[in-house]
């Protein structure tokens, strides 16, 4: 089920999670993870205190994603794929992501949830967190 939001959504489902891991790649095409407090504001996701490898990587390799995982068994994860940019020299260590789609994850809790024909639906307990980026006017 698909329930249109717009990007203050994202921040108050992020708001209910504790941290994240940023997911970038390394030249060698593994995922490198990094366990951040990003912060959601003007439509971008903020995230300080990075090191040299995760900077270079989403330089490199501008796709990533941000997982918050449940607080709690039955809690949904959140998860933030997007596009880095290395932020400005007077802020070190810094990414901004601009989101491209943000899901609410739980593994399904019964039995009932079967695969469907559709190859591309989810068959946990997912929501689509549309991010409200088209213009509302």
């Amino acid at each position: 089920m698909s329930i249109p939001v717009d990007l203050a959504e994202l921040a108050d489902a992020a708001s209910r999670h504790d941290f994240a891991y940023l997911v970038t790649v390394t030249d060698g095409g593994a995922a490198h993870l990094v366990a951040v407090q990003p912060l959601v504001e003007d439509r971008v996701v903020r995230v300080t205190g990075l090191g040299r490898r995760t900077l270079e990587n989403a330089a490199a390799r501008p796709q990533v994603t941000l997982a918050w995982p449940p607080r709690a068994v039955g809690d949904h994860s959140l998860f933030v794929d997007g596009t880095a940019e290395v932020a400005a020299a007077g802020e070190a260590g810094t990414l901004v992501v601009t989101p491209s789609r943000a899901v609410l994850h739980r593994p399904a809790p019964t039995p009932a949830a079967r695969p469907t024909q559709d190859a591309s639906a989810c068959v946990s307990d997912c929501v689509e967190v549309p991010l409200g980026t088209e213009s509302s006017t």
